[in-house]
């Protein structure tokens, strides 16, 4: 991120909510990764990639959308290329809806969605600091490469009555280290939290929290859900992906095929573009 969006990121926050003011204390050292949490997560990219780096995916399948009493069921692609951005294309018979995420900008990561009217509108800034989630291995990744990552190590629990091991992965930003207020808040923006199969290492969700476009200090959480793990091309990919958005389902998307470094260019996950 550069330093002149973090300033301009985090004026907006703390002059948009006067009660949140900035401390003067000084910071305690800064978190640091744990060598348990990153192990952990390496063993699941090395799961999930066993033999050949994915560098790009393209999954084709059904979808079922629901927003609030909009219940529809049509078509979705998805595709994603490994530093690079992803993309969700869904045809419904409400019309066509795309979300797009470039991580290649120049100087920031920029992302867009649309709906039917097909006008694109551009996806909050503050809602670009986790991965979209749709595919497992290159967040997992992402995370991994991150500058000034924090992964943490929580433990064995059970989630939806499955036994998980839990991994939380945050950035830290040297830049606000005199400033512990506005330096937390970045942290948290960036926090995903990874549960993993512990016999297979292969996520079973991907946690983290998204905002309303004017409100980044208001969390809502988003859950998404990997299942029927098939294997092509050598890779386990997960065919079930559900995500929840504040603990109810929102997209319940069944594949039908996947196809592993087909070559995907870098103008499919162009901002507003056309795929």
């Amino acid at each position: 991120m550069s330093p002149s969006r973090l300033a301009l990121v985090v004026s907006f926050f703390l002059g948009a909510h006067p009660l949140v003011a900035p401390q003067t204390e000084t910071q305690s050292p800064p978190p640091a990764t744990s060598a348990q949490g990153a192990a952990v997560l390496q063993k699941a990219l090395a799961a999930l990639a066993p033999s050949t780096p994915i560098t790009d995916i393209t999954l084709s399948g059904t979808a079922r959308r629901i927003a609030g009493s909009d219940d529809e069921t049509g078509t979705v692609v998805i595709k994603a290329l490994a530093g690079t951005g992803s993309r969700m294309d869904l045809t419904l018979p409400s019309g066509p809806r795309s979300e797009i995420r470039n991580l290649s900008a120049v100087n920031d990561p920029t992302g867009s969605w649309s709906g039917p009217d097909g006008v694109s509108h551009a996806i909050s800034y503050h809602n670009l600091l986790t991965d979209a989630g749709w595919s497992p291995a290159f967040t997992i990744a992402s995370l991994l490469s991150v500058p000034n990552a924090v992964i943490t190590y929580i433990g064995s629990e059970t989630k939806n009555g499955q036994s998980v091991i839990h991994v939380s992965a945050s950035q830290t930003f040297p830049t606000f280290s005199a400033d512990p207020t506005t330096a937390k808040l970045m942290q948290h923006l960036t926090q995903t939290d990874i549960f993993l199969d512990p016999s297979t290492s292969l996520p079973v969700s991907i946690a983290f929290a998204t905002h309303a476009d004017g409100n980044a200090l208001l969390d809502i959480p988003i859950e998404i859900d990997f299942s029927s793990y098939q294997t092509v091309s050598g890779s386990p990919i997960p065919f079930h992906i559900q995500r929840f958005m504040n603990n109810s389902l929102s997209l319940d998307l069944q594949f039908e095929s996947a196809t592993l470094n087909s070559g995907l260019s870098s103008s499919t996950f162009l901002v507003g573009g056309a795929q």
